[in-house]
């Protein structure tokens, strides 16, 4: 996956690639060339007495060191350049890919691990790319070079090169052998310390509440001796690599002037060549030490291009149809007919053979006990899931024939757990509509009873708003979030819940102020308080997945023991407090 995943992203930067391999090819003749100029200047220039010859050479050897530090700048500054490139694509690619997933793929990764993927895994490759291109035409081209110069200063000795290059790779290759398993092990305690991080810092109120600062610190602690520790176990195989080259250069370099002193002693070589020679074997084995840097990168990025092929290689159940129904959403009535989900593997299914009209100009509010199958079928009105049997309509298209884009365009979502994001009260109501006026913003605020808080805080429209809208209370979060579904002014409205932090008097002011601005719209309220759907036109009674009872408040008090139940309890519990 690595190797294809590298061909695929680095075709658009092979002009960078190219001006990398030109600089370094320019780095490495200079490279080879400079041992021979610095044999005959000790052979012909030292030996001989002759300053002239002596300057001359050595002038050209400085000039050639200039050229190589400048070939050298010039291909690494090539190189970051197209590995940054990379790096930004693969990003791009991942985010593109996780924002096509339904609910159903984002909850099999898990965004921790999501986030990983798109960050640390992506480092690796990218760091990898870096030292490739750096040294991809270095590395190969200097030990070939080096072979064949070497050779040519004297073929006696190079028998030496035959038995120190294949030492050093074997023994590198069976430190990066042992290497793979334990980078594999890494990135999954990778994901585990995010998942674990990610739940503290989210829950830290319920963390505090229940006293749990101390066990929770445990967990983290275990999460990341468990990172440290196989760290710590990679660290020191990667560390052992070095020692292993130095080790194998060094006796190779005793070895050349050993064997290289008894050759000048009878006269068979000069000082220069040895020196030439041993200049030749180290720029060898250097690039097998380059190589090496490489390849103990290699094992890492590879299951890092694993973990990131998994994610672009993994397709949305929700997909848009081949051939979309091109007409645009009039009304918003909705409609299931005997739909029902069940999530992959489960034994028996969440929903079932439900089968019901919700009108334009009507309001129609779905009830059940917790764990009746309420979310999972709002989850199936805007296609976050698709229905596993049956089907689901709008204005009489089954929505698998609409584009995801055209269907969500119409359809406002007040999910149960409202979300804000970084900015301001203006931006967060303008998510679903950019070019919505100030007049616009102020009437769904007001409409939503969000108006008298945001105009006490300071900047108004313009006040920030922190991550998640944690700096406004859960009521406000709420009022907001309802507020940013009226500004775009769907012809589908759907509420999930979305009325439990409000007080009863907010609640009855906002259901009053959404009946006279959706008129002709079709809204869709998911409650549990009976208070906040006893004037709707149809409610439907949800339990175990299937529809126990249709009718208004009054009808469904005389014919359903379930919606009896539920008024029932509520009741008992008003009269309790």
């Amino acid at each position: 996956m690595l190797w294809k995943l590298l061909v695929e992203y680095l075709r658009p930067q092979r002009r960078l690639l190219l001006a990398v391999v030109i600089f370094q090819l320019a780095q490495s003749i200079a490279s080879l060339y400079l041992p021979t100029l610095n044999a005959d200047i000790i052979d012909e220039g030292v030996a001989k007495g002759d300053t002239g010859v002596i300057l001359s050479l050595g002038g050209l050897m400085l000039g050639i060191t200039l050229l190589q530090i400048a070939c050298a700048v010039v291909a690494v500054y090539f190189g970051a350049k197209a590995a940054m490139s990379v790096g930004r694509d693969l990003r791009g690619a991942i985010f593109s890919r996780v924002g096509e997933f339904s609910e159903q793929e984002v909850t099999r990764f898990g965004a921790p691990s999501l986030i990983t993927r798109s960050t640390n895994d992506v480092q690796q490759v990218q760091q990898l790319v870096l030292m490739s291109a750096t040294m991809m035409v270095a590395a190969p081209m200097l030990a070939i070079g080096g072979v064949i110069m070497a050779v040519r200063q004297d073929v006696q000795l190079s028998w030496l090169i035959a038995v120190a290059v294949p030492v050093l790779m074997i023994g590198v290759g069976l430190i990066i052998v042992r290497m793979v398993p334990l980078f594999r092990k890494m990135q999954k305690r990778i994901d585990t310390v995010n998942r674990v991080l990610r739940e503290q810092l989210t829950g830290i109120r319920v963390v505090r509440a229940f006293v749990r600062e101390d066990i929770e610190t445990a967990r983290f602690a275990r999460a990341n001796e468990d990172v440290t520790d196989t760290a710590l176990r990679a660290g020191r195989l990667m560390a052992l690599a070095f020692p292993v080259v130095m080790l194998v250069l060094n006796v190779s370099s005793v070895a050349v002037i050993w064997f290289g002193s008894f050759r000048i002693e009878d006269g068979s070589m000069q000082v220069g060549t040895l020196i030439a020679f041993l200049s030749y074997l180290m720029q060898i084995l250097m690039s097998v030490m380059m190589a090496t840097f490489m390849a103990v990168m290699i094992p890492r990025a590879a299951v890092s291009a694993d973990r990131i092929g998994e994610v672009l290689r993994t397709e949305s159940s929700v997909r848009p149809p081949a051939s979309p129904v091109s007409s645009a959403v009039r009304r918003g009535e909705l409609e299931m007919v005997d739909a029902g989900f069940a999530y992959p593997g489960a034994d028996q299914p969440v929903l079932s053979g439900l089968s019901f009209t919700a009108r334009a100009g009507q309001t129609t509010a779905i009830i059940g006990s917790t764990g009746s199958g309420k979310t999972t079928l709002v989850n199936l009105m805007p296609r976050l899931f698709d229905a596993t049997s049956g089907s689901v309509r709008i204005d009489g298209v089954d929505v698998r024939e609409l584009h995801p884009d055209l269907l969500w365009g119409h359809i406002g979502l007040v999910p149960q757990r409202p979300y804000l994001f970084t900015g301001t009260v203006r931006s967060n109501l303008q998510y679903g509509k950019p070019d919505a006026t100030e007049d616009e913003l102020w009437t769904a605020l007001e409409i939503a009873q969000a108006r008298d808080f945001v105009e006490d805080m300071e900047g108004g429209l313009d006040a920030p708003i922190s991550q998640g809208g944690t700096n406004v209370s859960g009521g406000q979060r709420q009022r907001l979030a309802i507020a940013r579904a009226l500004v775009k002014r769907p012809e589908l409205y759907i509420f999930d819940d979305s009325f439990s932090s409000l007080d009863t008097g907010t609640d009855a002011r906002l259901r009053q102020a959404l009946k006279r601005s959706t008129a002709g719209a079709t809204l869709v309220i998911i409650a549990q308080r009976v208070s906040s759907i006893a004037d709707a036109d149809q409610i439907l009674v949800l339990d175990d997945g299937r529809i126990v009872g249709r009718g208004t408040h009054t009808e469904l008090l005389e014919t359903s023991e379930t919606y009896r139940e539920i008024v029932s309890s509520q009741l008992a519990a008003e009269e309790t407090v």
